[in-house]
């Protein structure tokens, strides 16, 4: 019989002071063990549809440590493997979160999964997350002037938010369709497209095995939120979307098959122990006794149908305190929507209870993850706004029908698209800012992906939302990173350049008072972008101002070992933030 062995993982997820939470795929069924220094935590595995699964929980863990640690299966070492694909690769860490040095958290959006070579690397651009973890590792030099940040290792990131699109399951690349071709005509509906949890399985793997990735999601500790990709693009932008894709027949297998692969692949690992004893699934995980392995496949095929047809019954967004220095709440912008066109609302009203709890000063920052920007491109946001107007009814049956048209073919699907959210929260947004809320932070920042640029934007509430309000004494801060390795080509580059921040300006505010749509309590302005580059930004608090910056990988050459060894250099760099 072969040897045990990890098929994913491991990946470092939930980290706090003192505890670490690992998450694996296996081969086969049996007890995972992680073993960190003197601390050894273990669990078994559960199995979904032939896939085998473990989480497991390091406690104890020494505060502001960084411990080297192995994982076993059935007690023979599975990581790191005795004959590492790539040597020189420092061991897996499980460092612990450390409060009297500042918070340090890199985020990005929209990954996919190709080759690191010359052809990866001509049709999608250098990974930036592999030039990041090149550069963690020691493996590229560090001596550039250009270099993001030239201090020692403890200042590299204590985590990394990503922001949705982490995985392609409508655009899929060529190892991919092989593998689809493998199981099933291509001919046939979905093509290719993804059609069961086989699939995604096999999506995930393409996604996160390069091992200069599969390092540093050992050894960085990651939060997950999903954007329209991770299930098909446009997921949810309005009933008439949605009812067009249920009345495919593939669809219910692809929907499911979604939702229950999210979970065991990205949600699970947001989750803090005592969040994952509440929560329904893990329960019933958790509760087996054997003998032998729990099969949870039916059991994550139902909640994950429900979880579609009634939003309401399952929360996916989540939230994190990092002592004073910053709260980081992250909205599930995607699954969370009341489509009916008489009520639609980016969030529905259990979610936005949830979320008004969460808005809170008492922190120097907080920091709201959404996939989607809260705050586009003023003009753009206005003519979303006027298309859901349109949409909605605003010039008749005939518009409604060319709104619902263009909503789907231009994707404006956005906050500003979803009017009745976006004032609701820029209301909570102010009375934060405002010091309603426990003392005012020194910004309120929305950390976002999606739209395939970068940019940093300020925002401050109009002269009509100032007018008898007490001062806003908050920076209110748009921060986008996207993609991470998903470049626009250069026509549409100039084209999202022109019609965002060109010609929806004017446009936009003229259509929008046609159909009289509310002004925004905001107005605001871009302080830097947009960029274009495959991107990932990082964020670090300095009392009450944040500093950020945005790094890509450039090659030294064009041949493989160029590619193979891209170098970090940054892009831009932002302060923003107050100091009273």
């Amino acid at each position: 019989m072969t040897s045990p062995s990890l098929v994913l993982g491991p990946m470092l997820r939930y980290v706090d002071e003192t505890r670490a939470s690992v998450w694996v795929e296996t081969d086969r069924a049996g007890t995972v063990v992680v073993e960190a220094g003197e601390v050894r935590a273990e669990a078994p595995t559960f199995a979904v549809h032939g896939h085998h699964f473990a989480l497991v929980c390091l406690t104890d863990l020494a505060k502001r440590s960084k411990t080297t640690y192995r994982v076993l299966l059935e007690e023979q070492q599975v990581w790191p493997p005795a004959d590492p694909a790539v040597p020189a690769l420092p061991a897996p860490l499980a460092p612990t979160l450390d409060d009297a040095k500042p918070l340090r958290l890199a985020f990005g959006s929209c990954r996919t999964s190709v080759g690191h070579d010359a052809d990866g690397n001509r049709t999608h651009g250098v990974d930036a997350l592999r030039a990041y973890a090149l550069r963690m590792a020691g493996l590229t030099d560090a001596a550039h002037e250009d270099d993001p940040d030239p201090g020692d290792e403890v200042r590299w990131p204590d985590l990394v938010l990503f922001l949705g699109d982490q995985v392609y399951a409508d655009e899929t690349t060529d190892a991919m369709q092989e593998f689809i071709a493998s199981r099933r005509s291509l001919e046939e509906p979905p093509g290719e497209e993804l059609q069961d949890f086989e699939e995604y399985a096999h999506l995930y793997r393409l996604a996160w095995s390069d091992p200069v990735n599969r390092w540093l999601l050992s050894t960085l500790p990651s939060l997950m939120i999903f954007d329209d990709h991770d299930v098909r693009d446009d997921w949810n932008t309005s009933q008439a979307w949605k009812d067009s894709m249920e009345a495919r027949p593939w669809w219910h297998g692809r929907i499911v098959a979604a939702l229950a692969s999210y979970w065991v692949y990205q949600h699970i690992g947001n989750l803090s122990p005592e969040e994952l004893a509440q929560d329904e699934i893990w329960q019933q995980i958790t509760a087996h006794e054997g003998p032998g392995e729990l099969d949870a496949s039916s059991l994550l095929d139902a909640f994950a149908e429900r979880a579609d047809q009634e939003p309401e019954s399952y929360r996916w967004s989540f939230a994190r305190q990092f002592g004073d220095q910053a709260r980081l709440v992250v909205v599930d912008s995607r699954a969370a929507r009341v489509l009916e066109p008489e009520s639609r609302s980016l969030l529905d009203p259990h979610e936005m209870e949830w979320l008004d709890a969460q808005l809170r000063g008492d922190v120097d920052h907080l920091l709201i993850g959404t996939s989607l920007p809260f705050l586009l491109a003023p003009g753009l946001h206005y003519v979303e706004a006027f298309n859901e107007a349109l949409a909605g009814g605003a010039w008749g049956r005939r518009g409604t029908r060319v709104g619902e048209h263009l909503r789907q073919v231009a994707d404006l699907e956005h906050w500003a698209a979803f009017q009745d959210a976006f004032l609701t929260v820029s209301a909570m947004v102010l009375e934060v800012a405002r010091g309603h809320r426990g003392t005012t932070p020194g910004t309120v920042t929305f950390l976002s992906g999606d739209v395939h640029h970068s940019y940093v934007s300020t925002a401050a509430p109009t002269r009509r939302a100032a007018r008898g309000q007490a001062p806003v004494r908050s920076a209110i801060v748009q921060a986008v990173c996207s993609p991470i390795r998903n470049p626009l080509s250069r026509k549409w580059r100039f084209a999202t350049a022109a019609l965002s921040y060109g010609v929806a300006g004017p446009l936009g505010h003229v259509v929008a008072r046609s159909a009289k749509v509310p002004d925004a309590p905001l107005h605001w302005k871009l302080k830097k972008g947009p960029w274009f580059d495959n991107n990932l930004a990082t964020l670090e608090v300095h009392g009450r101002r944040l500093r950020m910056w945005w790094a890509t990988g450039v090659l030294d050459g064009d041949d493989d070992a160029a590619h193979d060894r891209p170098r970090l250099r940054a892009v831009a760099r932002v302060e923003v933030g107050g100091t009273s």
